[in-house]
């Protein structure tokens, strides 16, 4: 519900007119309340894309998709500039920032939250599947995802897709230069910035309601859930780590963010900073509608094909399905589930599930080495079953058509 006349509402919270219409609610002003200055920074960034990333994409829209993939693909894989010296300069330019990192990072800082992810992978994969994407879809981010298709069409693909990146960039390594997490975040920047330009020119998006596709404040507030509300969850559901690896952790997704194009002026800094710009983006979208329910269903549906699990059997599924929409419901809580109309079901000691058995395995693991490396081993090979690794590697292929029903494989 907007307020006031749009031009007193816009005066009132000193926003600009190119505001989108459903970002003026009474809930900013609760959002306002909690940190005015986030607020603002927050609905501006509704906005904004991602200047270099867009650019480079407009020079590579004119090209044949073989010709722009392998413009692309010879900047991921080498340096030295001979294999793309033709390529248009804004192409040059994006990938010249992409390459340097920014004073803040320090790549040593980064082994304890490593180690931390790989203890915690069971805590992480349905950290992530039961609450942060969710809660993630709980946005209008969810409208590109829907009008497009990409989760709905291709859902279990999409999710390998995102288990394998965050699997990358929490491998030794992975986020220097030529590390696969480097070049899957790069690759996520380009994949938000073509569909940002496949969108403009279809008749669905209306900017002037709600942003530009897959805006800065929709990627800010993803890093905000994919690394703080994560760790939230994973202390539910019983992970254990100490400051030192959740401040770790938290650098690793900030690095991230920052390759996938989260400007800085909305990249999370800390645990602290994170969870607040999360709550500050929670009041200032509008209540969750029918998009975000239908892709929040998609989540907890395709999840258990993820991990291969009810294929042949859809009973399997089901209620593997059901089991996730209870974790969902106990991690995101009754108000939210109840709006995304999830099923009703008690939360009763499910989390317990999860915190009894972790608490085991830590012990077994901090007396007894040979259980330890043997868990280790089970815990990975469990979290790279749901992932995806095509044959020929890394593709560089970015989707062609708005709609992923027309588009080519990538």
């Amino acid at each position: 519900m907007v307020l006031h006349d749009q031009h007193d509402w816009l005066l009132m919270n000193q926003l600009p007119n190119n505001t989108p219409t459903d970002y003026q609610h009474e809930g900013y002003s609760r959002a306002q309340a909690l940190d005015p200055e986030m607020a603002k920074n927050y609905v501006a960034h509704t906005m904004i894309g991602d200047p270099l990333a867009d650019a480079a994409i407009e020079a590579l829209s004119s090209m044949k998709r073989s010709e722009s993939s392998r413009i692309i693909a010879a900047f991921m894989e080498s340096a030295d500039g001979k294999d793309h010296a033709h390529a248009p300069d804004a192409v040059h330019e994006f990938f010249a920032h992409a390459a340097k990192p920014p004073d803040w990072f320090d790549q040593s800082a980064l082994a304890p939250g490593v180690r931390m992810f790989h203890r915690n992978s069971t805590q992480v994969g349905f950290g992530m599947v039961g609450g942060v994407l969710i809660e993630g879809f709980k946005t209008n981010i969810s409208r590109s995802f829907f009008i497009t298709g990409r989760l709905r069409d291709q859902g279990v693909r999409r999710l390998q897709q995102n288990n394998r990146h965050m699997l990358e960039i929490f491998i030794p390594g992975g986020l220097e230069r030529f590390g696969d997490g480097w070049k899957l975040s790069v690759r996520v920047r380009l994949v938000h910035a073509q569909v940002r330009h496949l969108l403009a020119n279809t008749e669905d998006w209306d900017t002037g309601a709600w942003g530009v596709p897959v805006s800065s404040a929709h990627t800010g507030f993803a890093l905000a859930a994919f690394s703080a509300r994560l760790l939230k969850h994973m202390r539910s559901l019983g992970a254990r780590f100490n400051k030192e690896e959740a401040a770790s952790f938290m650098e690793v997704w900030r690095y991230t963010g920052y390759l996938m194009g989260v400007p800085e002026t909305i990249l999370v800094q800390n645990e602290a900073h994170a969870l607040k710009l999360y709550d500050v983006g929670t009041l200032c979208e509008p209540e969750p509608g029918p998009t975000s329910r239908a892709l929040a269903h998609s989540v907890v549906n395709s999840a258990p094909l993820v991990i291969g699990i009810g294929a042949e059997d859809p009973s399997e599924r089901q209620n593997l399905s059901k089991y996730i929409y209870r974790v969902s419901r106990a991690l995101i809580g009754n108000p939210l589930a109840n709006k995304l109309h999830f099923p009703k079901q008690s939360k009763f000691g499910v989390l317990m599930r999860f915190r009894v058995p972790a608490m085991v395995s830590h012990t077994l693991s901090n007396r007894f080495k040979k259980y330890s490396r043997k868990s280790s081993y089970v815990r990975f090979s469990a979290y790279l079953t749901g992932t995806l690794y095509d044959e020929e590697g890394i593709t560089y292929k970015l989707p062609d058509k708005a709609y992923a029903e027309e588009s080519s494989s990538w």
